[in-house]
């Protein structure tokens, strides 16, 4: 059995603003994973992933760099993991094309997030929005990434990915084990669901159905992460509730979606669970709850947004530091695109 580097990517669309659904479903994870020192980390801003739908030029720079500086200000340190934006390391597109021509169509018929994107309005969207699935197979297997933290909307691309991984391994396992790498090239990648604390999927302060998007119309929406003390708790007083008392065990939020979700959003700031926040306010009506929910989100919240704000406003040390990681990412990814081609066949 070919052995692999213990190895961690994951990375986040520069789309829109940065909200605490980034942070509890992933940022936060990304500082826990490397200090784990039996993991190599990556972490990518995915701007090429971003430009599957229309994005303003500017606006998307802008995003890449609050994406990069909300990575630093939660503690992702690049002295300890690897940060970049993905259109600087040209193997991703290489190693994308390649996956065109692996993945099946019928696959990529599967994948339900190009259909909830593209509603009835499939024919006008842009064939990068279609085959996006297949760059990222390949953003995770151009690192050979053993491991990806991913959230219940992600498992149908991972499992792509690893679709991918074993069909290339074998069309081409006679040309792998000629040029002497083994029994298979490419790892089947594993998902990192629950690590550190429990998976949180925080809801739209307004509608607690709908998932916290920055792509919602109003920020009052979301909790982004560079909102001050005041916007926070403006936000959070009018986060939309219903009349009853929260209740003391967790099936009395069988229901109740915006009770569950700022239940959840106390719970993951505070580290515990929800049956532990019931048991402090269960019984409690929300103002007493939310009083609660506002000194917790100010306390810590609070300061990673202070210190995104700061690194925003020297643009010069967000670009190094995504200049420095791209250069140790392409040490890692040209090598192994080099590989790929002379297993698929190419003159290099």
């Amino acid at each position: 059995m070919t052995q692999f580097t213990k190895r961690v990517f994951s990375g986040i669309q520069p789309s829109g603003k940065i909200h605490l659904g980034n942070y509890l479903g992933a940022i936060q994870k990304f500082v826990l994973l490397q200090d784990d020192e039996s993991f190599e980390n990556i972490y990518c801003v995915v701007d090429m992933h971003a430009i599957t739908v229309a994005q303003e030029p500017k606006i998307l720079r802008e995003r890449t760099l609050e994406v990069t500086a909300a990575y630093l200000a939660a503690g992702v340190d690049p002295a300890k993991s690897i940060i970049f934006n993905q259109s600087r390391v040209a193997a991703h597109a290489e190693l994308g094309w390649i996956f065109n021509c692996v993945a099946r169509l019928g696959w990529l018929n599967r994948m339900t997030q190009f259909k909830d994107k593209a509603g009835k309005n499939s024919e006008r969207m842009s064939v990068g929005l279609y085959a996006y699935p297949n760059l990222m197979a390949a953003d995770i297997l151009l690192y050979n990434a053993t491991h990806v933290p991913v959230g219940d909307d992600q498992k149908q691309h991972l499992e792509l990915c690893r679709d991918i991984a074993q069909k290339f391994n074998n069309d081409y396992a006679d040309e792998i084990k000629e040029l002497g790498f083994g029994e298979q090239f490419f790892c089947l990648t594993e998902p990192l669901i629950d690590f550190g604390n429990k998976p949180v999927r925080v809801m739209n302060l307004r509608d607690g159905t709908k998932k916290m998007s920055s792509s919602a119309e109003s920020d009052m929406t979301r909790i982004n992460m560079n909102d001050d003390s005041d916007t926070l708790a403006k936000k959070l007083k009018k986060a939309k509730t219903d009349p009853d008392a929260l209740p003391s065990e967790v099936a009395g939020l069988e229901g109740r979606p915006e009770a569950r979700n700022l239940v959840s959003i106390f719970a993951a700031l505070d580290d515990s669970d929800n049956q532990t926040v019931l048991n402090q306010f269960g019984g409690q009506q929300f103002r007493e709850f939310k009083t609660a929910l506002i000194d917790l989100a100010v306390a810590k919240i609070g300061p990673i947004g202070d210190e995104m704000n700061r690194l925003m406003k020297d643009e010069a040390h967000i670009n190094q530091v995504l200049k420095d990681g791209a250069e140790r990412a392409r040490v890692l990814a040209e090598p192994l695109v080099q590989d790929v081609k002379k297993i698929v066949g190419f003159m290099v």
